[in-house]
């Protein structure tokens, strides 16, 4: 299978309008998928305690922090998300010279919801992805399906500060810091000569492989990619047009403007075809601290036909019930090995409204450019809702903690009256 899944974005001041840094993500999965965002708090545990992630189980933390998830119904580990201190993760597929054949292991989106619950900023989030991957490595199937999908994963990390960008080949890594403007990335290697942070062995694992003479300039990505670029063209095309939408807007970067970059169909950014765009999320974080951050997410396919609706962490938020999928527990085929001999109807309430209005908008041309319509007042009152919470502290927590429930209900009666 082609690479073919993802993209992920994060502009910081200069390039964006206001002291904030906008990170946004599409989600680019199996058509028939389903991503759920879910919400959970924060938590402590007991010494000795087990976390059990997709395949593997490896030893808890004593505490997690809170933590907002755009996920595959599927699995434990997450496309894309947030925390309560801001920190945000993406991850993308990326392929190398080194097989991303092995034993089951974290799956890259593992290690996407594991630096989020353990991390309080972006560079933290660094350390715990790349102390876990080289104790536990990363592997198994990335899709619900006896037909193994295999990757490396590259993350784009950010918080009120900063972002970094971290990519990996097996259990070897290197990680580049981003101090302002803009950067993308696309199923594959970006790092070059600028290296902040690497794995001890990383050169000379590549030097031992051939893959490096130990005299030239070390060049992560000419390193480490494929010898031939053939494998990576569709994900080449989709940076580039990833950076030129970015550098249009230089210096004027928002939350809207990510939104329109995500929904973007002729860059193939919100792809279409047997991968799509399952999910989408755009999060705006003032680099004040004493300010609230807004993480926006779909939770529905296509965000060009899709609302982008806000979450805020505050104390004592509620769980959302309507973006959440069905839990099948140890009877889910997924735990059960072989695994994959079935796929349970994993649809959450919204997934089930949207189905059905997203086929009435493929065949009722006015009436959907109605439900569309509908659909942009929504998310526009909502925008310019937040833009008074980001510049202000929150002073009643409890007038949030159903915010996305509150909206996504919204979005549930317009489909209603469609």
């Amino acid at each position: 299978m082609l690479p073919s899944s993802c993209d992920t974005f994060v502009a910081l001041p200069p390039s964006t309008e206001g002291p904030y840094i906008i990170f946004g993500k599409n989600s680019d999965r199996p058509s028939d998928e389903v991503q759920e965002v879910v919400y959970f708090p924060a938590k402590d545990y007991a010494a000795e305690e087990k976390v059990e992630c997709t395949y593997i189980e490896i030893e808890q933390v004593a505490h997690t922090y809170a933590v907002v998830l755009s996920k595959p119904a599927w699995l434990w580990g997450a496309e894309m998300g947030a925390n309560e201190h801001q920190v945000c993760i993406g991850n993308e597929a990326v392929w190398g010279r080194e097989s991303a054949d092995g034993e089951e292991a974290l799956l890259g989106m593992d290690l996407v919801r594991l630096g989020l619950e353990r991390a309080d900023t972006a560079e933290k989030a660094v350390t715990v992805i790349t102390e876990l991957l080289e104790k536990y490595g990363q592997g198994g199937s990335c899709l619900e399906d006896e037909c193994s999908f295999t990757y490396h994963n590259s993350f784009l990390i950010s918080d009120r500060v900063e972002a970094w960008l971290l990519e990996t080949s097996g259990t070897y890594w290197a990680a580049e810091k981003i101090q302002g403007g803009n950067r993308n990335i696309s199923n594959q290697y970006c790092i070059t000569t600028k290296i902040d942070k690497e794995h001890p062995g990383m050169r000379e694992y590549a030097r031992n492989n051939g893959w490096w003479d130990g005299k030239t300039g070390f060049n992560f990505a000419t390193v480490y990619s494929y010898l031939t670029t053939a494998r990576i063209e569709s994900a080449g095309s989709r940076y580039c047009e990833g950076k030129k939408l970015l550098e249009q807007r230089n210096g004027h970067i928002t939350a809207e403007v990510m939104m329109q970059i995500l929904r973007d169909k002729d860059s193939g950014i919100n792809m279409e075809g047997m991968f799509m765009t399952t999910g989408s999320m755009v999060s705006v974080v003032p680099t004040d601290p004493g300010l609230p951050a807004v993480h926006y997410f779909t939770g529905t396919p296509d965000p060009q036909r899709s609302v982008f609706k806000p979450f805020i962490f505050v104390e004592n938020a509620h769980l959302l019930k309507e973006t959440s999928s069905p839990s099948f527990g140890p009877d889910d085929p997924v735990k059960k090995k072989p695994r994959f001999q079935s796929k349970p109807d994993r649809k959450h309430p919204l997934f089930v409204k949207h189905e059905l209005v997203a086929a009435i908008i493929d065949t009722y041309k006015d009436r959907g450019q109605k439900i569309i319509e509908g659909m942009r007042q929504l998310e526009k009152e909502s925008l310019k809702e937040m833009e008074g919470i980001l510049s202000r502290s929150v002073d009643e927590p409890d007038l949030l903690v159903d915010l996305f429930s509150l909206s996504v209900q919204k979005e549930i009666s317009l489909y209603s009256k469609s």
